[in-house]
């Protein structure tokens, strides 16, 4: 990738640090402040919920700006865009669209069907103890 795209990216991502970290900035500020005595429980209770809902947004953002930090590394040592699996150069397109992409489309698209893979067979596994678990209950008990 050439010099100039680098460094589309790097603005691109140090603008979207930027804006994501004033956002957790903003959730703290008004976290702190708010200290709303609510009388009815039910409205305790939706507080609560929307508040632990907005605390996991944030985590998660975290670890996305994390993430970002990494992506400008790779960029300063010219590893930026390219597969971690088959060293290919990720598409632009793809880069666009999550710029924290460490894998070409095809890369990510395997490893998500392994993992489809995986899923199903823990699930038939589960499935089958849950199964064979109610049948040793019947056998001892009836």
């Amino acid at each position: 990738m050439d010099s100039e795209r680098l460094q589309f990216f790097r603005k691109h991502l140090k603008s979207k640090i930027v804006e994501l970290s004033r956002d957790q900035q903003r959730t703290l500020a008004e976290m702190t402040v708010t200290s709303e005595r609510l009388a009815d429980i039910t409205d305790q209770a939706s507080f609560q919920s929307d508040r632990n809902f907005e605390l996991r947004i944030r985590d998660r953002e975290r670890k996305l700006i994390a993430k970002m930090h990494e992506m400008i590394q790779k960029i300063d040592d010219g590893t930026y865009g390219r597969c971690e699996n088959c060293d290919e150069e990720i598409s632009e397109k793809r880069l666009i669209a999550r710029p924290v992409s460490t894998l070409c489309i095809k890369c990510k698209t395997e490893q998500e069907r392994i993992e489809q893979i995986k899923e199903n067979w823990v699930g038939r596994v589960l499935r089958f103890n849950v199964s064979e678990s109610t049948l040793t209950q019947e056998e001892d008990y009836g």
